[in-house]
């Protein structure tokens, strides 16, 4: 039995899901989060250490897919979960931390996110300055796919920071983001035949093995 983290919020104030820059709260004026450099956002919110409790609290408000490799690749551990929105609106995008072993050599990071258009978390994450992808993203032919809930999905890679790898494309009317640390990690999300399942519908009951919070989560 794997001993879950504690539930604790490892940062103590919502954030901005473009820039992970701070916010402005809801005021007597407004009931927007507000960005100095992008206007009103949704609130990234402090992310969750790897647990049952965290897991729950995602599919009770999560609006889109909270998606999990499963079965995950060998040595693989759950590290940490993320949504962005607030109460009134719901999860509007979901992140699922993963750490493991590359196919080269050492560690390596993965993040999945679903969200819905507009919100640029996983934009953010990939180091590029729009909200989305960006247009033309998938003209050519993908450099990837994987299964979601039983049916192949592609992923085209998307420009962003050298030191990772990224993937993106859509699945059930939302991105879908892969973003991988070190950048040839990325071949995990390629050659791996990853089969994604939503944590959010009922039969998921996993016995989920949890790892040390990642760091990643917290960028």
């Amino acid at each position: 039995m794997v001993q879950e983290a504690p539930w604790v919020a490892v940062r103590a104030a919502p954030t901005c899901p473009r820039c992970f820059g701070p916010l402005h709260g809801p005021s007597v004026w407004s009931s927007a989060w507000r960005c100095d450099a992008h206007g009103d956002v949704l609130p990234y919110q402090p992310p969750w250490p790897p647990s049952s409790s965290a897991i729950e609290n995602l599919r009770k408000t999560s609006v889109v897919p909270v998606w999990l490799p499963w079965p995950l690749p060998a040595g693989w551990l759950v590290t940490g979960f993320g949504e962005v929105g607030d109460g009134r609106s719901g999860a509007r995008a979901s992140v699922v931390a993963l750490s493991g072993p590359a196919l080269a050599q050492g560690p390596a990071d993965l993040l999945i996110i679903a969200e819905e258009p507009g919100v640029g978390l996983g934009a953010a994450f990939a180091g590029l300055d729009g909200p989305d992808p960006g247009q033309g993203f998938d003209a050519g032919p993908p450099n990837a796919k994987i299964d979601v809930l039983g049916h192949p999905t592609a992923l085209w890679c998307v420009g962003g920071v050298e030191d990772r790898a990224v993937y993106a494309g859509e699945a059930l009317g939302n991105w879908l983001w892969t973003i991988a640390w070190p950048a040839d990690a990325g071949c995990v999300i390629a050659l791996l035949q990853l089969n994604l399942r939503d944590l959010r519908d009922q039969d998921q009951d996993l016995d989920l093995p949890f790892g040390a919070f990642s760091p990643r989560l917290d960028d």
